[in-house]
């Protein structure tokens, strides 16, 4: 059968073998070029890329030493390294055969060959061709994750002197495996600095697991954390691996943690402390090796003095705390942050939008922006595919209107929708972005919230 795929060249001065060569070859390989002047394989190899050549060992000034073919076997290698190359000749010999794979050479045939054994040996010659392309994709993937590895901080954006601080401690701890908390509003990148502590730690090329604390039933904590064994409860037809055993090896990031109750605290406690799980259902213990980082937007040492928060978990978590400042204690940021999200919007939405004006950038960096960067970047979005110029304008972005409906509830109209959206806003405002509370304070459980935030673009 045919394979239909691979570019061949032949280099032969003899026109007969060329025209041989070339019928039976090009039933079976979807490109086949000769060339009977082998002072052209320069060119030829700089014009196109092959992945098998033909090389004949001897031309007419030498019919059978074959130093020419070994000549122009190292000139095509210099070209291109990862080429395979099968040496062809008439007066061929072991000696030769082992000098021409020791230089380079994939194989050796002799004339008069047989079809089916060319064939097969092209398509030998083919296949480790393919093989060469993907281990030279794998590296260059590789050396480009180390690259982007390197860059320790691609995904934060910010050189303010708070910012600098963050850098600094994220790369402290990530020379060791303690306990990480992460303090800061909503919006303001603790998964981000989560994720660079895994980056750039010895666990990097492990697994990084994040898991919304706020988001688990207390009736399925103890099985999405821990696991189960088959029977365990009524649903649970097949064991399941739990996060901490998923995260065994790397990173384990439980992003807000102040909204754990209190009755769950004491069993995370208990893991954390020992080092290992038990699946529910089962008696037996199991080992973990995980690097904890935590992140909560919760006032933590407030909830403690009220007893919402076990101070014995505080201290298991935070052996190092990571404070991250809000957008409005870093203003000098605004435009980096800005630029970032321009260049990713206008491509995003293919338009032609190409600055933001000097007016429009003083307005944004009056603002104080509740929801951080998050909010900053829902803002640019919104601009980028509303905006009908080049340069964005002071009136693309409604902020000072909801600056003010967060201050007091003042309506432009009294449609229901609006009405919602600045009530929902006044609550966030007033628990200073802190959806739990805020959602307790509503009357809705954090996924209604969530739903109306993103229905009214909050």
């Amino acid at each position: 059968m045919a394979n239909r795929y691979g570019k061949i060249l032949v280099v032969d001065d003899d026109e007969d073998v060329l025209l041989a060569v070339s019928l039976l070859l090009k039933n079976h390989f979807s490109t086949v070029h000769t060339e009977k002047n082998p002072g052209k394989i320069g060119t030829l190899l700089r014009n196109e890329t092959y992945d098998v050549v033909l090389l004949d060992m001897n031309f007419n000034r030498d019919t059978t030493s074959g130093s020419e073919g070994f000549y122009w076997l190292n000139k095509i290698l210099q070209i291109d390294p990862s080429v395979v190359v099968i040496l062809i000749t008439a007066y061929g010999d072991v000696e030769m055969a082992v000098r021409a794979i020791k230089e380079g050479a994939t194989d050796f045939v002799l004339k008069p060959w047989q079809n089916e054994k060319l064939i097969a040996t092209i398509s030998a010659a083919l296949k480790l061709r393919q093989a060469r392309n993907k281990a030279e994709q794998f590296r260059t993937q590789r050396q480009q994750l180390n690259a982007d590895i390197d860059q320790n901080f691609q995904e934060i954006i910010g050189n303010s002197p708070a910012m600098l601080r963050v850098y600094e401690m994220i790369q402290k701890v990530s020379l060791t495996d303690a306990n990480v908390l992460i303090l800061g509003e909503n919006g303001t990148g603790k998964e981000l600095v989560a994720r660079a502590i895994h980056r750039q730690s010895l666990r990097f090329d492990k697994v990084f697991i994040s898991l919304d604390m706020g988001a688990i039933s207390e009736s399925l904590f103890e099985s999405e954390l821990f696991g189960h064994v088959r029977g365990a409860f009524t649903d649970a037809k097949e064991d399941r691996i739990g996060r901490f055993e998923v995260a065994s090896g790397g990173t384990l990031f439980l992003d807000e943690i102040g909204n754990l109750p209190l009755s769950l605290q004491a069993k995370l406690l208990q893991v954390i402390q020992n080092r290992e799980v038990i699946r529910v259902g089962s008696h037996k213990q199991r080992p973990i090796d995980i690097h904890l980082i935590c992140a909560t937007n919760m006032p933590i040492y407030e909830m403690i003095s009220e007893n919402h928060f076990r101070q014995d978990l505080l201290y298991r978590i935070n052996t190092v705390e990571i404070q991250l400042p809000s957008l409005h204690e870093r203003k000098e940021d605004i435009p980096l942050l800005i630029d970032r999200f321009l260049a990713m919007f206008v491509k995003k939405y293919h338009k032609k939008v190409k600055a933001v004006g000097p007016a429009t950038m003083n307005k944004l960096q009056k603002y104080r922006w509740p929801g951080n960067v998050r909010e900053l970047q829902h803002a640019i979005e919104c601009a980028v595919i509303m905006s009908d110029t080049t340069i964005l304008r002071p009136q693309d972005f409604l902020l000072s209107s909801r600056e003010t409906r967060a201050e007091g509830l003042y309506f432009d109209d009294l449609s229901l929708n609006t009405v919602e959206k600045v009530v929902i806003q006044k609550a966030l405002h007033k628990n200073e972005g802190n959806i739990s509370r805020a959602a307790r304070e509503l009357g809705l459980t954090r996924a209604a919230l969530y739903r109306r935030m993103e229905k009214y673009g909050i």
